[in-house]
């Protein structure tokens, strides 16, 4: 890794906040997620599952957490598997974790060799009524490969079948949601990083630089600053590519009176930041570009003012919408006669911005919370808004990542990224 080592305090944090909710003699198992082969013998960068990384803070492959807060003894309570190191693994892979180390990283003591698994559980299901299997209910996830946890639950069910079943993705998507204060320090440290690499791109970009250029700016700023690199496959959208939501081919040419839609931002400690900025290629904005912009801005910052305790997602989107109408109309994109006769299930100013303007984020950049529920102060969500003219040949979206607080505006992690045209301007001009 090359993040500085979380204190583990955290981890007992956390489960001691998901070990609350668990049934009684129940227990629960995390695992972490394969190194996902290429071909040949090439595979993946090894990524953890969030959740066992979550509850434990081990960031190593064959890793399992099994949690049993009504076990017999005090030392089956938590407990780690891992691959068991040894001195042919360190010369050939690099040093895993010890049993001390990781009680170091994570606070548990009771730490197993993985090949101990099977027969130790087989002693805790004797004491147990119910176990906690983790399936991924994320509203955005689609699933197409088999994990190590859904192999998993596959093998636990034919083995145990007389136990009972809870999900412990319910558990999580509430708990995870709300962040403790080590964890916003760690998202603003990503944040951080994020504006080191922006502020490298803004006496960087040049008529004719590549988009691939810019992508390499941006990482190589990330990693020197113990990042892994981007929190997510980084758009870098010149021109008309930026009216293409999720564009991530990277390979055009920066034209000069063009802008570029930057949708990047840096990981740290697997913690995300996700921030979009819009840049003028020449270093100036045209006098229709900046009124875009702006409008997007004013977007942003009133839908910030919204997102304090007890808002609901779904009545926040429809008020930032009504917002967004008065724009467009204030651009002469969309006239009264379109609000007039417009679909409820898809106002006029979709046309223009056909995306939602917040979600959570954390260890994910599209993180667990339940979007059901009033927002609750330490949850962290980023505010996007854009506005996309294709007949225009461009399109601006504008992105920061906030803390809701207990009371008053929430917290902009990324208040010191320059946003505002003149800012950039004068940045790209230095």
């Amino acid at each position: 890794m090359k993040y500085h080592q979380i204190d583990h305090s955290l981890f007992i944090k956390n489960r001691a906040k998901f070990t609350a909710q668990m049934k009684p003699k129940s227990l629960a198992i995390f695992n972490s997620n394969d190194i996902y082969p290429i071909s040949a013998d090439s595979t993946l960068p090894f990524a953890q599952h969030r959740d066992i990384f979550y509850l434990s803070g081990v960031d190593q492959e064959e890793s399992i957490l099994l949690l049993f807060p009504d076990a017999p003894y005090e030392n089956q309570r938590k407990m780690l598997f891992l691959k068991e190191t040894s001195e042919h693994i360190a010369i050939w892979e690099g040093e895993k974790l010890t049993k001390n180390k990781a009680f170091e990283v994570s606070g548990i003591k009771t730490v197993h060799w993985l090949q101990d698994f099977e027969k130790v559980l087989f002693e805790m299901m004797t004491h147990c009524d119910t176990i906690y299997i983790n399936t991924n209910e994320h509203y955005r996830a689609t699933v197409e490969t088999e994990t190590r946890e859904a192999r998993f639950v596959k093998w636990w069910k034919a083995k145990y079948p007389a136990h009972a079943v809870a999900k412990s993705n319910p558990i999580l998507q509430r708990i995870r949601s709300i962040k403790e204060s080590e964890e916003l320090d760690l998202i603003q440290n990503a944040c951080n990083i994020t504006e080191k690499g922006f502020r490298r791109l803004l006496s960087f970009v040049k008529p004719n630089v590549t988009e691939y250029e810019i992508e390499a700016e941006l990482i190589h700023e990330f990693i020197r600053n113990r990042s892994k690199g981007f929190a997510y496959t980084p758009i870098i959208a010149s021109g008309n590519n930026a009216n293409v939501l999720h564009y991530i081919e990277n390979n055009q040419q920066c034209k000069a009176g063009d802008l570029i839609l930057l949708d990047v931002a840096a990981e740290y400690a697997n913690y995300s930041s996700d921030m979009t900025r819009t840049i003028p290629v020449s270093g100036r904005y045209s006098e229709r570009q900046k009124a875009v912009y702006n409008a997007v801005l004013r977007v942003k910052n009133e839908a910030t003012k919204m997102l304090i305790p007890g808002t609901l997602w779904k009545e926040y989107h429809i008020e930032v919408g009504k917002i967004m109408t008065s724009e467009l109309l204030g651009l002469g994109l969309i006239d009264k006669t379109d609000v007039q006769n417009e679909n409820p299930d898809w106002p006029a100013y979709k046309k223009y911005f056909m995306h939602g303007t917040s979600h959570h984020m954390g260890l994910d950049t599209h993180d667990y919370g339940k979007l059901n529920e009033p927002m609750q102060p330490n949850m962290v969500f980023t505010v996007e808004p854009g506005i996309y003219i294709p007949a225009e040949g461009f399109g601006i979206r504008l992105e920061d990542n906030v803390v809701i607080q207990e009371t008053g505006a929430p917290f902009n992690l990324m208040k010191n990224i320059p946003i505002e045209v003149d800012e950039i301007e004068s940045l790209m001009h230095a």
